[in-house]
């Protein structure tokens, strides 16, 4: 248990006693209600710009954290890489999402 100087709960152990909580109370359909609610808000404050960006940063994340044998960049493999497939996610999510915004994109 995560204490502070002063004996008392750390915001830490508070959060995880939440969530631990919120998670016996709630099912699936709690969660993917929320997870839309955010994504359609962040559609209405956010660009295709910012989508491209974090595509392609969760892709260079995954690329990264996969651990090659050889060390090498390239892929030879016929495959996309992970940073190219993340781009190109981030820039199919912005099509989608495109209508919904009530400003054209740069």
């Amino acid at each position: 248990m995560a204490r502070n100087q002063d004996n008392k709960m750390s915001r830490e152990e508070a959060g995880r006693m939440g969530g631990e909580a919120t998670a016996k109370n709630h099912d699936r359909e709690f969660y993917e209600e929320i997870g839309q609610k955010g994504g359609d808000a962040t559609s209405r404050t956010h660009d295709r710009e910012f989508y491209q960006e974090i595509g392609q940063k969760g892709g260079e994340a995954r690329d990264h954290s996969n651990t090659r044998s050889d060390d090498s960049d390239d892929n030879d493999d016929g495959k996309m890489s992970r940073e190219e497939a993340g781009r190109k996610g981030g820039e199919a999510r912005a099509r989608q999402r495109r209508p919904r915004l009530k400003q054209p994109l740069k």
